[in-house]
C-alpha cells in the first residue's frame, strides 16, 4: 500500500511540473489517504505482533 501512495505522489509531481493543478490535487489527496491507511495498519499489525508474544 506504501508502493501505491509513492506512485500517486509521483504523478502529482509530474502533473504539477506540467501544469495539471486538478490532478495533481487528486493525486496528493489520494497519496495521503493512503499512506494514513497504511500506517494505521501498521500500527494495529505491531501491536498485535506484541499482544500475541505475550
Amino acid at each position: 500500500m506504501l508502493h501505491y501512495a509513492v506512485v500517486f505522489l509521483v504523478i502529482a509531481l509530474i502533473a504539477a511540473v506540467f501544469g495539471f493543478g486538478g490532478i495533481a490535487a487528486g493525486a496528493v489527496e489520494i497519496a495521503k489517504i493512503l499512506f494514513f491507511i497504511f500506517a494505521v495498519m501498521a500500527i494495529v499489525s505491531f501491536v498485535m505482533s506484541l499482544l500475541k508474544k505475550k
